[in-house]
């Protein structure tokens, strides 16, 4: 079984809470990257997405010395780095979300997966059932918001 430490993107770096937006979106940019953790104190501490940036930034106008801390999402899932790809699926799934940072043990940052990362070390049938899991609880949700 392939681990997660074999297809995940290396030398992923955390941005810090007081950084700028305009700083974040310049790293996602410069690396294109949909998502940075953002770390204090040697803590993760949440995550900042592109789609962050433009839904809570962006569409109130807010400047992009804004910090990070003011749109970043504080509730952070993670994996580890030796667990299966097969096992991060499932969970992606479940949480709903198509990205995530990779930690080793100590619970330092080694690297981030994507949905796209896992679709190239799983089998078709384990990526489309988590993509299905995905879009299928965001769409009954976006039905019940609407």
């Amino acid at each position: 079984m392939t681990q997660i430490k074999d297809c995940m993107t290396k030398n992923c770096q955390w941005i810090a809470p007081t950084a700028t937006l305009g700083e974040a979106a310049q790293i996602m940019n410069d690396q294109n990257l949909g998502f940075l953790p953002v770390g204090e104190n040697d803590r993760l501490v949440g995550m900042v997405t592109d789609r962050d940036i433009v839904t809570r930034a962006v569409a109130q106008n807010w400047e992009t010395t804004t910090q990070v801390r003011d749109v970043m999402s504080p509730q952070t899932y993670y994996c580890y780095d030796d667990q299966t790809a097969d096992e991060v699926c499932q969970n992606m799934g479940e949480l709903q979300i198509r990205r995530m940072p990779v930690v080793n043990r100590d619970k330092r940052l080694v690297g981030a997966v994507s949905v796209g990362d896992l679709a190239q070390a799983t089998q078709a049938q384990t990526i489309g059932q988590t993509e299905q899991e995905i879009t299928s609880q965001l769409a009954q949700k976006q039905k019940q918001a609407a």
